[in-house]
Parts: C-alpha cells; structure tokens; sequence
C-alpha cells in the first residue's frame, strides 16, 4: 500500500487502500465537491497548520449506533434540570472557532486551520454541516459540529466551557435525530469521551456498508 498524492481531479482512491495508520491520500483541496465526495466515501480531512492536507480513513472505525446511546444517571439528571438549552444551528461560526480553540492535552495546536472553518463554514451554508450548540444564561457552554448526509452524521469536534455541557448537546441531538431516521454518527477514531457514550469500534468494510445504505 502507498499513500496517494491527490491531483485536481475530484477522486480519490478506495479506503481500503489506506496505511495501517488510516491515511490513505495527500493534498487536494477543501473544495465543497471533494470534502462531499471524501465524506461519501468514509474519507476525512485531518491535518495540521504546517502539512498538506491528509485524508484518512481509518480500520477500525468508531461510532455510534444511535440506539446503542448511554445516557449515565448523572447525565440524565442534567438534562433533566433542564441546565442548558440545546438548539440546532443556532452559531455554526460560533462553535467551529470554539472547537479550534480548544486546547487538548495529547496537541501542542489545532487541526482545525482557518482554510478549514472556512471550508465547513461554506458546507453550512450549503446545508450540508450542521451545530448543536448548549447554552447556559444566554452564553455559549459547549456545542459541537459536523457534515451529514443522508441518514449518517459525521461528527467532527466539540467543545465544553462547563461541564457536562458537551454531553448533553451530543446526547439531546442524538435522541432527537433517531424519531427522524438517523442511522450512524461517524466519530472517526476512539476517545474516552464518547465511548463513555456509547461509541465503539468496527471493521471499516462493516462501516463502509453502514455509509452505502445510509446515503441511499
């Protein structure tokens, strides 16, 4: 296997192609027609400030079924006080910036550049991204972004100004996606954070199986 060095052309190479690590291509662009065709394929962006754009798609893939969703007791009783108010596309720029903004532990930066909040700003206003924001006495608490198609979502970052406030945007969207068909969240590869959640591994022919009959 050998990574493939992309061309203008808006194709890239079967995921099963890609390294042991996930990453199947290099360069390219964010244009709206390929992060769409990447997205169609079980293929993401994910790169930092100072490489070229890298393409992964990694084996296994994590996600989440959204009726294997766990909701702990203290969650639920979160929810319940009714702490946040959760909306839909409410601050889209909002919450991309305070995703980039995030520091975590294990990333001296972001990976999210500002060609790429361009990009899914664009996707936005295409209808094809989409924010769930959570909200505490009118101020902006956690959130998070990502693309959808069809019936799968991909879910790109969140963030958490207070706690639990991440969570209960993440678990009040899911709940609410399911009455409308909601088949797969993507969450790309393995966090503590949403497998506490409820996210778990699979093969990536067993995800690229799920993404074929969720986009029909």
């Amino acid at each position: 296997m050998s990574i493939t060095l992309l061309s203008d052309e808006i194709s890239f190479p079967p995921p099963e192609l890609a390294e042991e690590d996930g990453l199947l291509a290099v360069g390219g662009d964010l244009s709206q027609e390929r992060l769409l065709k990447a997205y169609s394929m079980g293929i993401f962006p994910w790169y930092s400030e100072d490489s070229p754009i890298l393409w992964w798609s990694p084996d296994p893939r994590f996600v989440l079924f959204p009726e294997e969703l766990h909701i702990s007791r203290s969650l639920r009783q979160c929810m319940r006080k009714g702490l946040f108010t959760v909306t839909l596309n409410r601050a889209f720029g909002q919450v991309i910036q305070c995703c980039a903004d995030n520091s975590r532990k294990d990333q001296p930066g972001t990976w999210i550049t500002e060609a790429m909040m361009h990009a899914y700003i664009q996707l936005h206003h295409s209808g094809h991204a989409c924010s769930v924001e959570a909200w505490h006495d009118g101020e902006l608490a956690g959130g998070l972004y990502g693309v959808i198609l069809g019936r799968i979502f991909f879910g790109e970052s969140m963030f958490a100004r207070k706690n639990n406030a991440s969570k209960v945007a993440f678990a009040t969207f899911v709940e609410q996606m399911i009455p409308k068909g909601l088949m797969l969240i993507d969450c790309q590869v393995r966090t503590e954070h949403l497998s506490h959640l409820g996210a778990r591994e699979i093969p990536r022919t067993d995800f690229l199986n799920l993404l074929s009959r969720a986009l029909r």
